[in-house]
C-alpha cells in the first residue's frame, strides 16, 4: 500500500510551514511575507506507527489561480488528488480564510481545518465556537497554536480519522 499524501493548503501567512515543521520535524524556513513559499515542499510525518507524505503548498486565496503560487497549489490539489487536505486558517481572520476552505470541500477530498493562531484571536477578543463551525462545514476543525505545537496531536487524530473515512467510502 502506498503512503497516504496529505496536502497543507491555506492563505498566505496562516502558518502552513509552521504546521509542516511541527508534523514532519523539518526545519523549513518560516517567513512572514507574501510569496515566501513559492514551491511545494515534501516531508514525512510518522504518527501512531504509520508514515504519511506531507506536502506544504504555497499560500493561495482561492483555487481560481492567477499567481505562480496559486497555480502550484491549485494544480497539486486538482491533479495529484491528495488523500486529505489540511486547510490551515488564521483564527483571527477567519472570514477571509473560509472561501478557500469551501472550495476545497467542494472537491470531495477529505478536509480538516487547522484553526491556527487561536491565541492571537483570543488576544483580539474573538471567541470561535469550533464545534458549531465544524458542524456547519461538516468537517473536523482543530483549534491550535502551531508555533507552540499546541493542538498538533489533536490535528493528527483528525487527519487519521479523515483518512479512515475515505477508506471506508472506497471499500
Amino acid at each position: 500500500m502506498t503512503q497516504a499524501i496529505i496536502a497543507l493548503a491555506g492563505n498566505p501567512n496562516v502558518g502552513k510551514s509552521t504546521v509542516f515543521n511541527a508534523l514532519t520535524g523539518a526545519r523549513q524556513h518560516v517567513g512572514n511575507w507574501p510569496g515566501k513559499t513559492v514551491e511545494k515542499k515534501e516531508g514525512t510525518w510518522t504518527y501512531r506507527g504509520k508514515s504519511y507524505t506531507v506536502v506544504d503548498l504555497p499560500g493561495t486565496y482561492s483555487l481560481a489561480a492567477y499567481s505562480m503560487e496559486e497555480i502550484i497549489a491549485r494544480d497539486f490539489i486538482i491533479d495529484a488528488r491528495p488523500d486529505a487536505v489540511v486547510v490551515v486558517v488564521d483564527a483571527a481572520n477567519l472570514e477571509r480564510n473560509l472561501y478557500l476552505v469551501l472550495q476545497i470541500i467542494e472537491m470531495g477530498v477529505p478536509v480538516v481545518v487547522a484553526l491556527n493562531m487561536t491565541d492571537i484571536a483570543t488576544t483580539k477578543g474573538l471567541r470561535i465556537n469550533t464545534e458549531k463551525l465544524a458542524q456547519g462545514l461538516g468537517i473536523a476543525v482543530v483549534p491550535m497554536v502551531a508555533r507552540e505545537e499546541e493542538g498538533i496531536d489533536t490535528l493528527g487524530d483528525a487527519i487519521v480519522a479523515a483518512l479512515d473515512t475515505k477508506q471506508e467510502i472506497l471499500q
